[in-house]
């Protein structure tokens, strides 16, 4: 349960604990288990990270759906809350068609009501395959575009530079899985698979900017735009 988890922050505690209540309250019998994953699972959440949830249910009742709104809501503004309301016959279909994040939440995650459904779902290698081409291809064709859009507001490069930090280093941790290797942390797994990668030596700095990015939200002046420019190549490489 939240309540046992020291290494989340207090805040992040609190309005997690307020949050299961209130699902558990709102879903009744229909309610099977919650789920956190992600850098919140692991204790190693940043100014920048969601607080993920899975909420997995027997039905999508209307009426007990509106009851989590304003919960929801509050949780969300409160603590950056992701919820993905899932039903029981969705687990293994899910799994299959977001290969890459399902990946991810079987690296990392922590039930906090419940039985954990994910024990045993299965990802075939051709899914995961298909998947992460999929996600390396579109993360690279939107950070082009933030690239160009955002290029001008530091800033903004920054905040883009945060948020593909994520979805890169779950990409880069399948990408070892599939290769038979697993890496301590997803953030480790990019550091290895950038370093086989050509260019490596230029990127070494840039993937250090991504953390103090996560962390502090900002970079020194000049550095977003080349830092991201390499993330986009190096996504690209990785989809190759």
């Amino acid at each position: 349960m939240v309540g046992q988890a020291p290494e989340l922050p207090a805040n992040v505690d609190l309005v997690l604990s307020e949050f299961v209540n209130a699902t558990k309250s709102a879903f009744e019998s229909d309610l099977r288990s919650i789920v956190l994953y992600g850098s919140g699972a692991e204790g190693k959440l940043r100014p920048a990270s969601d607080v993920n949830l899975i909420v997995l249910l027997a039905r999508f009742d209307q009426n007990k759906a509106d009851q989590l709104r304003e919960p929801l809501r509050l949780a969300q503004a409160a603590i950056k809350l992701r919820a993905m309301f899932l039903l029981e016959d969705e687990v293994q279909p899910a799994s299959q068609a977001f290969a890459v994040k399902f990946a991810d939440v079987r690296r990392r995650r922590r039930v906090l009501y419940g039985d954990d459904p994910f024990a045993s779902i299965s990802i075939s290698r051709e899914d995961s395959i298909f998947r992460l081409k999929q996600t390396l291809l579109n993360l690279t064709l939107r950070l082009r575009e933030s690239y160009i859009l955002r290029g001008l507001r530091e800033e903004q490069l920054v905040a883009t530079i945060a948020d593909a930090a994520g979805p890169l280093r779950s990409c880069a941790a399948t990408l070892l899985e599939l290769e038979g290797v697993t890496a301590p942390s997803p953030k480790d797994a990019l550091q290895q698979i950038s370093a086989l990668l050509p260019g490596a030596e230029k990127r070494n700095e840039e993937l250090q900017f991504i953390s103090e990015a996560r962390k502090q939200r900002t970079l020194p002046p000049g550095v977003a735009a080349p830092t991201l420019f390499h993330l986009i190549e190096l996504a690209h490489l990785m989809w190759v």
